[in-house]
């Protein structure tokens, strides 16, 4: 290749990367115009059948609709509790948020179950205690949670109503209230037309306005850069869902649309080509995932004009990625703040892998799908309402785990590998490069996970209970759990990782064949220049089959003190130097011990189990329980340029 071949190649594909950045996939595709002429007059728009068209619903989910009714009796009765000004309060105070959230969480959730039911028996029976909860909600301050409110002087814990802004719960608020509006108009009417006058002007004043003339942070890429996380398509998808149904103007309502899809814009034109969600997994149910969710509603609002939507690459790869990310039944891949177990919205995912063509997607999703489940979600309401509609999909399709044997996410620097394609059984080891301003950072650059059954092994512990601190900048870092010294990473001349976008992953390598997998990065610019790194060469291997190998080459400026980190959920002891036992149990509770295996001349173990005492640690007992350990290797005498080795095997 000659270089002005290789220029324009190169050209072409940044070219390439950039059209695809900023393709506004959403918004570039209609005029306000053409959108006002797509969109459906709300007046005509009946996205699920109406309250009175019986026939309709008997073709519904029988089995659901029951049990929605079951749990719509258990609050006839249901006192409508306040929310004190002293719970909002708590957050200055004390930085205790979890009160305040309780109680507003519960409101919504018990008059979700109520509409649900009241849809489903159509007799009248769940009105008043509808209306009781319709109006305590509109009666409410704040829609969203307070520790969402500035942290400023001015507001101090309590909102100022005369200055609305939407966080992810008021947007949810608003498309609650907007499906009552749709499906008990009618009866609400007949007993007092206050009742949606409040819901319009509620949703117009705390939603509607502020969202189309006040500019949010969740809008569009941070200072630094970051794009924005999914709080973006989560909200967007409420936004439109609220406006779709109960704006009658249909010149402002094709208007908010439009300004929404700017917006949610935002959030796809910086995501990675691989479809890799920074977030993990957990988080993917309200990022992606709600991406899907904006593309369904608006194609249930045009007769399916946005269904190019999934054709597109990266929109079908933002959907694979949760079972891509998957490790067993249970535990799904948890670096930086997600859950190792999170809960899958099994008809959502069906319906994302069904409008993509995916039938890996589609097979995942009817794994998950229970029709024992009377549970509803609170987040999200509308897909309580797909759900109800779906019932014959999944008597037609396979209840299977993909399992895939390899994964390399090149963009967000992810590698997975298992012993075996679609099987649980044996090794199973991810690892990640990144840098440390991805959303819900973790300082963890190089850090691993280790399975095996599908259990874990060497873990990420993951996040605990959110605080005031967990989102208090630099205080973020305050947490034990989001530091790199409580993750499968060392502390080199006494310096940790370092937040921020310039500590990243540098020199990313991936390779692969039928008998190992092999990942490799050099963690030098993770860390502050204090640290003394020349490089440091990390490479993670799985030999299938086999075992684990970590190997990290280093060249340091200075070396005065290195230790290595571990961390597992099970007991740990050095039984003969150079071998570290983990007393792993299996499905059955079977111990079977594992080898951590180092070179005992050149560090000694130790093992510490790690005391779980804060509100914030509350989370991580709730995950795992009281069996967090951290494994430290201290080098007893570093050296400028050295080599670390660490293999992992049954004993």
């Amino acid at each position: 290749m000659n270089k002005l071949t290789l220029t324009l190649t190169i050209l072409f594909v940044w070219m390439t990367v950039s059209a695809q950045q900023d393709q506004n996939l959403f918004s570039s595709k209609y005029t306000t115009q053409e959108l006002q002429n797509i969109l459906i007059p709300q007046s005509q728009w009946t996205p699920f059948p109406r309250l009175d068209d019986r026939p309709s619903w008997a073709r519904a989910d029988r089995k659901l609709l029951e049990a929605h009714i079951r749990s719509g009796e258990k609050y006839l009765d249901y006192n409508w509790p306040t929310i004190p000004a002293t719970l909002s309060l708590l957050t200055a105070r004390t930085g205790n948020t979890i009160q305040y959230q309780a109680v507003s969480y519960q409101r919504r959730t018990v008059l979700g179950t109520l509409l649900l039911a009241e849809i489903a028996e159509n007799k009248g029976r769940f009105i008043d205690q509808i209306i009781n909860g319709v109006w305590a909600i509109c009666e409410e301050s704040w829609w969203g949670v307070s520790a969402h409110l500035p942290k400023t002087p001015e507001i101090s814990g309590l909102m100022d109503v005369s200055q609305p802004f939407v966080d992810l719960f008021a947007a949810e608020t608003g498309a609650l209230l907007s499906w009552i509006d749709y499906f008990l108009g009618d009866k609400l009417d007949t007993i007092s037309p206050q009742i949606r006058k409040r819901i319009f002007n509620e949703v117009n004043y705390r939603l509607m306005e502020p969202l189309m003339n006040k500019h949010h942070g969740w809008m569009s890429k941070s200072e630094s850069g970051r794009g924005p996380n999914n709080w973006n398509p989560w909200i967007c998808s409420n936004w439109i869902n609220f406006v779709l149904l109960l704006e009658k103007d249909n010149t402002r309502r094709a208007t908010m649309i439009g300004r929404a899809l700017q917006v949610l814009d935002e959030f796809l034109n910086p995501y990675p080509q691989d479809g890799g969600c920074d977030e993990g997994p957990s988080y993917w149910g309200a990022a992606a995932a709600s991406l899907y969710d904006n593309a369904s509603l608006l194609n249930l609002a045009s007769r399916n004009a946005f269904s190019y939507v999934f054709d597109d690459e990266r929109f079908r790869n933002m959907g694979r990625f949760i079972y891509r990310a998957q490790i067993s039944e249970e535990y799904f891949l948890n670096f930086a703040d997600a859950d190792s177990k999170p809960v899958m919205a099994a008809s959502m995912i069906y319906r994302y892998g069904k409008d993509i063509k995916d039938q890996n997607m589609m097979d995942f999703g009817a794994f998950y799908r229970s029709n024992e489940n009377q549970s509803i979600s609170r987040n999200h309401y509308f897909r309580n309402l797909f759900e109800l509609f779906i019932q014959d999909d999944f008597q037609r399709v396979t209840q299977r785990l993909p399992l895939p044997k390899d994964v390399w996410l090149p963009d967000l620097q992810v590698m997975i590998a298992r012993d075996q394609q679609g099987s649980t059984t044996g090794f199973y080891l991810a690892a990640k490069g990144g840098n440390n301003e991805e959303s819900h950072n973790h300082n963890d650059i190089g850090n691993y996970v280790v399975f095996y059954d599908g259990l874990p092994l060497l873990i990420d512990v993951g996040r605990g209970t959110y605080s005031i601190r967990t989102f208090d900048g630099p205080r973020r870092y305050e947490i034990w759990f989001n530091c790199s010294d409580y993750h499968n990473v060392p502390t080199i001349n006494g310096v940790k990782q370092n937040s921020g976008i310039t500590y990243k992953a540098s020199n990313v390598n991936y390779k692969v064949n039928n008998s190992i997998a092999t990942f490799s990065l050099d963690l030098a610019k993770a860390y502050p220049s204090n640290a003394n790194i020349n490089t440091w060469k990390r490479t993670v291997t799985l030999n299938r089959g086999r075992n684990v190998q970590i190997r990290d080459a280093v060249d340091l400026k200075k070396a005065t003190s290195v230790v290595q980190h571990l961390m597992t959920c099970y007991p740990s002891e050095i039984t003969t130097p150079g071998e570290l036992i983990i007393h792993f149990k299996n499905k059955e509770g079977k111990v079977i011990d594992f080898v951590v295996q180092y070179n005992a001349e050149q560090m000694t173990a130790k093992v510490e189990k790690v005391k779980l005492e804060t509100e914030e640690d509350q989370g991580i007992f709730v995950k795992w329980g009281d069996t967090i350990y951290r494994i430290n290797f201290d080098v007893a005498a570093p050296k400028l340029k050295d080599t670390y080795i660490f293999e992992i095997r049954r004993k």
